[in-house]
């Protein structure tokens, strides 16, 4: 094997060709990207890249001067037209191809924007994925402005947090009869609710987007599902991703809520993988598919392994994390068919966890300014084991000794 391509330079790309050097693989690495700026992360774009806590070269994965060290063909700019999966032949944009070994898709989850149709094309109108985009929207945070931000998910809540505390007015809508509706318990939206509007921030929950309007093709009002009408001075839309499957499709690999790979990230052609946020990998009795920075580089590396002939089928341990004003978020494990979810208080002032349990086995924990419980939570998790329910929800008994339940099924 000489020539591995891997199509996305961002935080799974990265890893992935990372890995493979660190197994000692020697031949040619082509990463391509088609932003300009190197690899870098994306999740402190709506944190602290955007609030002006973090310097732009902070965002960078590594020094731009690591990928020539290691010997990397690095293409920035450069988007990939086309794919032939049976020569494992990439086409760019710019006419060149390149003929690999192996193929390495990590083309991500790009964000879904407003239609056209109720005014998602008008300028001022943002969404919230690259460097571009946060660059864009920047000169927009002025004090005393009002933003409207549509969709009551993590990105939402997070732009909000930012916008508030530079002294925006933020008003946020949410379809659903609540914020988090999709990846949260209502004990965790009722205290990021209860959050945001002591920052001054309304949020109009069960409450749609009707359209937009504008002046000289910038946006300047917003009409509500209720028919409220409101101005605004610009729009970031929160409203979920899709998995960036096109080239996959036009190649004629299976698609199954993302990119569709075994065990060992590999898709239905041979030779070809997907790793990170755009693939959907076995779990359980059906597939998963995760978008978070930590699955991006352990399903990157793991796929690095399979490539090198040293896989091992990937099992994953989720967690993920959100920065709200002076509030760290962490959380452990997934919560899909929770029936109960126990609050315990933490051992500072408005900490808190909340523990999902279907039945007695314990699924998840979301961990508020509290990481003595996010870390108690992972490592239960991680070792398959569940703590009693009645111990979690009494506060004195103490983390380190939660009494375990037994006898539960595999």
């Amino acid at each position: 094997m000489t020539h591995i391509g891997i199509v996305g330079a961002g935080q799974a790309g990265a890893a992935l060709a990372a890995k493979l050097r660190a197994l000692n693989f020697d031949g040619q690495i082509s990463l391509i990207g088609e932003e300009t700026a190197p690899p870098y992360q994306r999740p402190p774009l709506s944190k602290k890249y955007m609030s002006g806590d973090m310097a732009l070269e902070r965002l960078y994965l590594r020094p731009e001067s690591f990928y020539a060290e290691q010997g990397f063909d690095l293409r920035t700019g450069c988007r990939v037209s086309g794919l032939d999966a049976a020569t494992r032949t990439l086409v760019l944009e710019n006419g060149d191809s390149l003929t690999c070994d192996a193929i390495a898709l990590c083309t991500g989850a790009p964000p879904i924007r407003l239609p056209a149709a109720i005014g998602g094309d008008l300028g001022g109108v943002y969404v919230m994925r690259t460097l571009a985009d946060a660059d864009a929207m920047a000169p927009e945070f002025v004090a005393g402005r009002h933003v409207l931000i549509v969709g009551g998910g993590y990105i939402g809540l997070e732009a909000a947090a930012v916008a508030a505390s530079k002294g925006l007015k933020v008003t946020l809508v949410e379809m659903a009869p609540r914020i988090l509706a999709r990846v949260a318990s209502a004990e965790t939206a009722d205290y990021f609710r209860a959050l945001h509007e002591g920052h001054g921030v309304e949020i109009l929950e069960s409450t749609g987007l009707s359209g937009l309007t504008g002046t000289d093709g910038r946006v300047t009002a917003a009409t509500l599902s209720d028919g409220r009408q409101i101005e605004v001075d610009f729009v970031i839309a929160g409203i979920g991703v899709r998995p960036a499957t096109e080239l996959a499709e036009t190649a004629g690999l299976v698609l199954e809520n993302g990119i569709a790979v075994d065990g060992f990230g590999e898709t239905s052609a041979a030779g070809i993988f997907a790793a990170g946020d755009c693939a959907s990998f076995p779990y359980g009795t059906g597939r998963l598919r995760l978008e978070s920075v930590p699955n991006a580089i352990d399903h990157a590396e793991a796929v690095a392994a399979s490539i090198m002939g040293q896989g091992v089928p990937y099992v994953p341990r989720p967690w993920f994390w959100s920065d709200q004003y002076d509030v760290k978020l962490q959380i452990a494990g997934l919560n899909t068919g929770f029936d109960t979810v126990i609050r315990r208080p933490g051992d500072k002032p408005g900490s808190q966890s909340h523990w999902y349990f279907a039945g007695d086995r314990l699924l998840s924990v979301d961990a508020l300014n509290d990481p003595r419980a996010y870390m108690t939570g992972k490592r239960l998790i991680e070792a398959g084991n569940s703590p009693l329910r009645d111990a979690v929800a009494d506060p004195e008994t103490p983390l380190k000794s939660l009494p375990l339940a037994t006898g539960l099924a595999a």
